[in-house]
């Protein structure tokens, strides 16, 4: 992943990347930074694939952050993630990489990613990676993302 301060996709015809390694996250300045206020993306239908078994992976993917300096540029941030579409990785792996890569590219003062995957092979796993504590006084909202019940 590159990053860039720069507005390429923008307003302009973008193909999805190949791989989050081909993909470029931009920032922009962040509005309001003597404030500290929570920015949350609900990813419903985040997708990878599995590295052992090359079949698709489905997750909602929610990602909190409270800017310092930048804020991501959503259409940036969703051909970011849609290009792990055809990247194979584990749940956690991927995950974890979301939250790393956007805190390099904004160094927010805090980031929390819950990763709620759906089940294959009966276990549904739930990856959750914070940045560290978050800022005192801050309100910080319930992912909303109910535990896997199945189909009851």
């Amino acid at each position: 992943m590159s990053e860039t301060t720069t507005l390429t996709q923008l307003g302009a015809d973008s193909a999805l990347p190949g791989s989050p390694d081909e993909a470029t996250m931009e920032r922009v300045p962040a509005p309001h930074q003597d404030t500290d206020y929570l920015v949350r993306f609900a990813v419903p239908e985040f997708t990878s694939i599995c590295p052992v078994t090359g079949q698709p992976d489905f997750a909602h993917l929610v990602i909190d952050y409270v800017p310092q300096e930048w804020i991501v540029e959503s259409k940036s941030l969703k051909l970011y993630l849609g290009s792990f579409r055809n990247h194979g990785a584990f749940h956690e792996d991927c995950t974890v990489r979301v939250g790393r890569d956007i805190v390099t590219l904004l160094k927010p003062k805090w980031l929390r990613i819950g990763g709620y995957w759906y089940p294959r092979g009966g276990i549904p796993i739930d990856v959750f990676w914070q940045s560290g504590e978050p800022p005192k006084g801050l309100w910080l909202p319930d992912q909303g993302v109910p535990p896997y019940r199945g189909r009851g």
